[in-house]
């Protein structure tokens, strides 16, 4: 079974890989993992940034998530421009708009 919402971010976690290690919800900055019993918990899937931390850190394979778009993306943008706002969304951005 993988857990997938695409309208929301691109994170896909297969739970029947995980071997409970923990280290998905220690390095993630979001707290989108949670230690469970026996395989990590998908606690807030909307807070997913996409910045990869948790795949990277996976010794399983059970995540996979597309770093570097959605609101990752917009952050590392606004950084990089020198804009005080992240703008995420679509509505009236132009070209190169992330949606997350």
């Amino acid at each position: 079974m993988v857990v997938a919402a695409l309208s929301v971010n691109t994170l896909r976690y297969s739970p029947e890989l995980c071997i409970n290690c923990g280290m998905c919800s220690a390095v993630c900055p979001q707290g989108v993992f949670q230690e469970g019993s026996f395989f990590a918990e998908l606690a807030w899937r909307e807070a997913c940034m996409e910045c990869g931390a948790c795949q990277r850190n996976c010794p399983a394979g059970a995540i996979l998530v597309d770093s570097g778009v959605g609101c990752a993306a917009a952050m590392i943008q606004a950084i990089l421009l020198g804009r005080k706002e992240v703008t995420c969304g679509c509505a009236g951005e132009g070209e190169g708009a992330t949606c997350c």
